[in-house]
């Protein structure tokens, strides 16, 4: 099974350049994943990527940056910014990333497409990944 991430430029920017090797999530699938494709948000709007998944960490925001910070590509305001309030969270390890030379305009296959809040399954093959 496959999903589709809504991650900000600059994380992307840090997980291509493997200054990233850990993607923070407050919320985590309830499905096995063992690919995630990356929807650049705005002004992006595309899907520039995949991640291969090597694994899923489950713990307190503390320990998680107290683990992965060295590889988080997010710096410590906004991590715990991001995680304000939650007693736990998800770190996917990221095992390999692919940057597509071309992006996929989701806009162009659906001009209804809204990209997800955090994420959502994938139950087709995209166009362009065949």
């Amino acid at each position: 099974m496959s999903v589709l991430l809504s991650i900000k430029p600059k994380y992307v920017k840090e997980i291509q350049t493997g200054n990233k090797l850990y993607e923070f999530r407050k919320s985590i699938f309830k499905q096995e994943i063992d690919e995630i494709f990356v929807y650049e948000s705005s002004p992006t709007k595309q899907i520039v990527g995949k991640i291969l998944v090597e694994d899923i960490i489950e713990d307190t925001p503390q320990e998680l940056w107290n683990n992965y910070n060295n590889f988080a590509g997010i710096n410590y305001h906004d991590f715990f910014e991001y995680f304000k309030g939650k007693e736990k969270g998800y770190a996917i390890k990221i095992k390999e990333f692919e940057t597509f030379s071309n992006p996929i305009d989701p806009y162009e296959e659906n001009p209804n497409f809204t990209p997800p809040q955090s994420f959502a399954y994938i139950t087709k093959v995209l166009p362009g990944l065949e």
